[in-house]
This record gives C-alpha cells, sequence and structure tokens, in this order.
C-alpha cells in the first residue's frame, strides 16, 4: 500500500518572515561589526568606510532590535504560534528527551513531537534568543556612548546601570564581541542540523521554515 502524507500547520507567515530577516540582518551585523572592531582605510579618501559601516550596524541593529520584540510577541499571545507554544509539553517529558537525543545519535526514528520543536530546538531556540537580548542590551549601551542626544540621550539613564554592572565601557565592548562569535558558532550548527532533519526526516528541517508546513504520515490512508 503506497503511503500517503497530510500536511500540517507549523510556522504562521510572519514567524517565516521574521526568521529570515533575523537571519539576514545577523549576517550583515557581524560583517559590520568586524569592520567596526578592525577598521581599515578606503582606497577612495572621498569615501568614509567607517562613518557608512557604523550608520548601516546602527540601523540594521534597531531593526534586529525590533522583529525581535515582534517575534517574542508572536510567540507569547498569538494563536497561530499556539503550535510553538506546544512544545513545552515535549520539553517537560523526559520520555521525549530520551528519544530526541538516540534520534541525533542515530540510534531510533525522530518521536513525534505535541509542538513545532522537539526539546533540545526549544533550549536552544530559547538560548539564541538570550543572545539577541545580551548582544541588544550590550549594542545599546555601546549606541548611547556615541550618540549623545535623541534616542541616545533617553536611553543613556537606562544603560548606564547595565554598563556599571558590566563593569565599565571596555568590558561592554568585549562582552558585545564575545557575544557576536557565540553568533557565529551557532550559525553553522544550525544550519547542519536544519538540513541534516530535512534530509533524514523529509518534511521538516529547512522545509518548513520556507512554507510553514510540515508532512506527516496519514494513518488513515
Amino acid at each position: 500500500m503506497e503511503t500517503k502524507y497530510k500536511p500540517v500547520f507549523e510556522f504562521s507567515k510572519l514567524t517565516r518572515i521574521f526568521h529570515w530577516i533575523r537571519a539576514i540582518t545577523i549576517f550583515a551585523l557581524i560583517a559590520t561589526g568586524f569592520y567596526l572592531a578592525y577598521p581599515f582605510l578606503s582606497a577612495n579618501p572621498n569615501y568614509n568606510v567607517y562613518s557608512l559601516s557604523r550608520i548601516w550596524h546602527v540601523s540594521i541593529g534597531f531593526l534586529l532590535i525590533a522583529v525581535s520584540i515582534f517575534r517574542i510577541y508572536l510567540f507569547i499571545c498569538t494563536k497561530e504560534c499556539q503550535v510553538e507554544r506546544r512544545s513545552f509539553l515535549d520539553f517537560i517529558n523526559p520520555i521525549v528527551w530520551f528519544q530526541i537525543l538516540r534520534t541525533y545519535l542515530l540510534l531510533g526514528g525522530h518521536p513525534h513531537n505535541k509542538g513545532a520543536y522537539n526539546p533540545l530546538q526549544l533550549v536552544t531556540y530559547i538560548g539564541v534568543m538570550l543572545l539577541i537580548v545580551l548582544i541588544s542590551l550590550t549594542g545599546l549601551i555601546l549606541y548611547t556612548h556615541v550618540y549623545h542626544e535623541g534616542l541616545g540621550g533617553f536611553l543613556m539613564p537606562i544603560m548606564k546601570p547595565l554598563e556599571v554592572l558590566c563593569g565599565g565601557i571596555a568590558n561592554v565592548r568585549l562582552f558585545h564581541h564575545i557575544l557576536t562569535w557565540a553568533f557565529i558558532i551557532f550559525i553553522p550548527i544550525h544550519i547542519y542540523m536544519a538540513s541534516w532533519n530535512a534530509i533524514k526526516f523529509p518534511g521538516s528541517g529547512i522545509d518548513t521554515i520556507v512554507s510553514g508546513l510540515k508532512f506527516e504520515k496519514d494513518e488513515q490512508s
């Protein structure tokens, strides 16, 4: 008998759009951030690469902050993300933890998830969101030391206690740089694991963040 599959909704349109926006912004921030950390002179004296890189870095940084705030709102509050919130049911289930670890060790098949993420994915994505929060806060502290009026002036009293907590502006810059390397380490691992899931278990992995659907066996067929 031919095996039939049915589409199952997993990610809303906004979730998918925000995922790709964040992916692009993180790549752009890494590129511009490294130039700001280790600047070099332009061959064209009329072309200020440093100022342009700073403008792009700041603008894209605020875009990442805005998108991340909306993404957190979607995850917590919207009906479309209910399937993502159901992932916590698997997170608190030790049997599912054992099954998913066995899967990644190539010792068994993939367990059926109640939500969009398996426990390991949920921990990873929450960790990435915390990284975004931390790198955004350190970035805002650095921002207030360059732009003293307008938004920078407004944020300075809010960011100053965090700067003191970090031990000064030099440590803030160091933490910002270390967090950047955390993203650099995470990105290839994330791409590999998503690709591995898509190949090992067709209908999941990269496919779902593009189409919003995963495909499961139709038990009624």
